[in-house]
């Protein structure tokens, strides 16, 4: 293991990571100061540059994200989504790689530092989810649930004030379309196949996270337990 970043400072917490290639990744955190903190390597890892906070839009005052399950981040190509959670629950959005931002509102319920987005998931440059909730109020499922299919500019909430309640990562599921979906969280696994509008409970086991290894297998990992999940194509 080599030290390839350090930073000081008692707010500091970084939330997740993602690479858009082998060379070029980013990783975003809490605010230290009035932005969130995001931080970029070019090189494969081996130097990050955190960004400044002139180039980037103010965050709100209680605005952060939740180490939840590693996907508070999104990237399609040179796309690259952030979703915020706890006062306020927006999405950040970069065309490229980091270079400028913009940042969109959303429905999700917000107002206190449990709520808000948790995960964020892109089938394509359009079409996209993000889920979460309140870690306090796991079965409140109350504006927790949004898509887009203009990249995030705008969301809509989706099988509002239906299962499932809170949630800690969203997946699309490859190959599908964009309308099928796995989520999962303390509660369990729920499977869409209609792009979120009915969602089917396909366990009570609790898990934090979940990623497609291809389009029909999945690793769902959560406390001492990890699932392998397989879809029929």
């Amino acid at each position: 293991m080599e030290l390839v970043y350090k930073e000081e400072n008692e707010k500091v917490f970084y939330d997740s990571m993602t690479f858009w290639n082998a060379k070029e990744g980013i990783a975003m955190g809490d605010p230290t100061e009035d932005c969130l903190s995001i931080i970029i390597t070019r090189n494969g890892g081996e130097s990050w540059k955190k960004l400044s906070c002139g180039l980037l839009p103010k965050a709100a005052k209680g605005e952060a994200a939740f180490a939840a399950s590693n996907s508070n981040i999104a990237v399609v190509g040179d796309h690259t989504w952030i979703l915020s959670g706890g006062i306020k629950s927006r999405v950040f959005y970069s065309p490229d790689k980091g270079n400028s931002w913009e940042v969109y509102d959303t429905p999700l319920i917000h107002g206190t530092p449990t709520t808000g987005g948790y995960s964020i998931d892109f089938y394509d440059e359009n079409n996209g989810i993000i889920i979460g909730g309140d870690y306090l109020n796991p079965e409140a499922n109350k504006a927790n649930k949004a898509i887009t299919v203009d990249g995030g500019r705008t969301w809509a909430l989706i099988s509002d004030s239906k299962p499932p309640g809170y949630m800690s990562s969203v997946r699309y599921v490859p190959a599908g379309e964009s309308k099928e979906i796995v989520s999962v969280g303390n509660s369990g696994i729920y499977y869409s196949g209609d792009t979120g509008g009915e969602w089917i409970k396909l366990s009570d086991e609790g898990f934090y996270t979940i990623r497609f290894l291809n389009d029909s297998i999945a690793y769902a990992a959560g406390k001492h337990r990890l699932a392998k999940l397989k879809f029929k194509r």
